[in-house]
């Protein structure tokens, strides 16, 4: 099934990657295969990783723009997951906590990386 983007102008993203840039108009970009994409607003830079659930969405962040960084960055999302888990107690989080992990074990790096982006929009509404 093809993806659909819809571009904003100067909007960039990251395909497989390479970090792309649409140009000065807005624009539809229609992948028609499998890829790793992912949106400007979606990237986290190592410097804003200052919070727990920063440290969650990082590693698997990481785990899908590059498949071959898992050995390296794994343990990482399991300590700071771990850390998180017993820190919280609200169950909605929990949960999404849970589901991080086990799109995590299926290799779902994507739908990890939406359940760890509720758990980051989560921790800021907390602040």
């Amino acid at each position: 099934m093809p993806l659909k983007l819809s571009l904003k102008p100067g909007e960039k993203f990251v395909l497989n990657g390479a970090v792309v840039q649409n140009g000065d108009r807005r624009g539809v970009l229609i992948l028609q295969n499998k890829a790793s994409v992912l949106r400007e607003k979606d990237i986290m830079q190592l410097e804003e990783v200052t919070t727990p659930a920063k440290r969650i969405y990082f590693p698997v962040m990481m785990m899908y723009l590059d498949e071959s960084a898992v050995p390296k960055v794994y343990d990482e999302f399991v300590t700071r997951l771990s850390e998180f888990m017993n820190a919280t107690r609200n169950p909605a989080i929990m949960a999404d906590c849970v589901a991080t992990s086990k799109h995590v074990m299926a290799r779902e790096y994507y739908k990890a990386l939406m359940s760890a982006r509720k758990i980051v929009d989560y921790e800021e509404s907390l602040t």
